[in-house]
C-alpha cells in the first residue's frame, strides 16, 4: 500500500535535507575547506536543476515517486538526471509510475540490505518519446526475482547489464 504524503511531511523531510546540507557546508567552511564547500554547493545546484527539470516534466506521479524515494525505506539510494532541455513530452504517467514503483519493490527484495546500493535513473526526452536508463550498482542476492519481474513486465525493457553487482535497463516510452 502506498504511503500518502501530506504537505507537512513533505516540508519536514525537505527541511531536514536542507539543514543537513547547510551543516555540511558550514562544517567545511569552519574547517577552512573552502574548495570542498564550493564543490558541495555546485553539486546541490546541479541536483536542484535536475529536480526542477523533473518537476516540469508533466509526469506528476512518476516525478513524485522519484522526489520522495530517498525519504522512504528503500535499500538503495536513488539519484536521477534529466538530460537536455525539452518541450513537453506526453507519455503514460500511470503505466510508467506503476512500473517504476514495482521495480523499486522488486529491487528492495532482490538486493542485500545495509550495502552501498545505488540506483541512477537517466531520463532522455526525445522527439518520439522518452528513454529511461535504470542503472543499479550494489549487491544483488536474488537475481531470479529481477528476472521474474522483467519477464512479466508490462513495459518492454532492454537489459544492458545484469550481474551480481550491476543491473542496467533501458526503457522507452512513446508519446501519447
Amino acid at each position: 500500500m502506498d504511503k500518502e504524503w501530506d504537505i507537512v511531511e513533505v516540508l519536514r523531510h525537505s527541511r531536514h535535507d536542507w539543514l543537513n546540507r547547510l551543516q555540511l557546508i558550514k562544517g567545511n567552511l569552519d574547517l577552512n575547506r573552502i574548495d570542498r564547500a564550493k564543490a558541495y554547493i555546485n553539486e546541490i545546484v546541479i541536483e536542484a536543476q535536475h529536480e526542477s527539470n523533473l518537476s516540469n516534466f508533466h509526469l506528476p506521479r512518476f516525478s513524485s515517486l522519484l522526489l520522495k524515494s530517498n525519504w522512504e525505506n528503500h535499500l538503495f539510494q536513488l539519484e536521477y538526471e534529466v538530460l537536455t532541455d525539452f518541450q513537453a513530452v506526453k507519455t503514460n504517467d500511470e503505466i510508467l509510475s506503476n512500473w517504476t514503483k514495482s521495480f523499486f519493490i522488486c529491487l528492495d527484495q532482490a538486493i542485500e540490505a545495509f550495502q552501498e546500493n545505488h540506483l541512477s535513473i537517466t531520463i532522455q526526452p526525445q522527439s518520439e518519446g522518452v528513454r529511461f536508463f535504470f542503472d543499479f550498482s550494489g549487491i544483488i542476492i536474488k537475481k531470479e526475482l529481477i528476472e521474474q519481474f522483467l519477464n512479466s513486465s508490462e513495459i518492454q525493457c532492454v537489459v544492458k547489464e545484469f550481474s551480481e553487482n550491476e543491473l542496467g535497463l533501458e526503457v522507452f516510452m512513446s508519446m501519447v
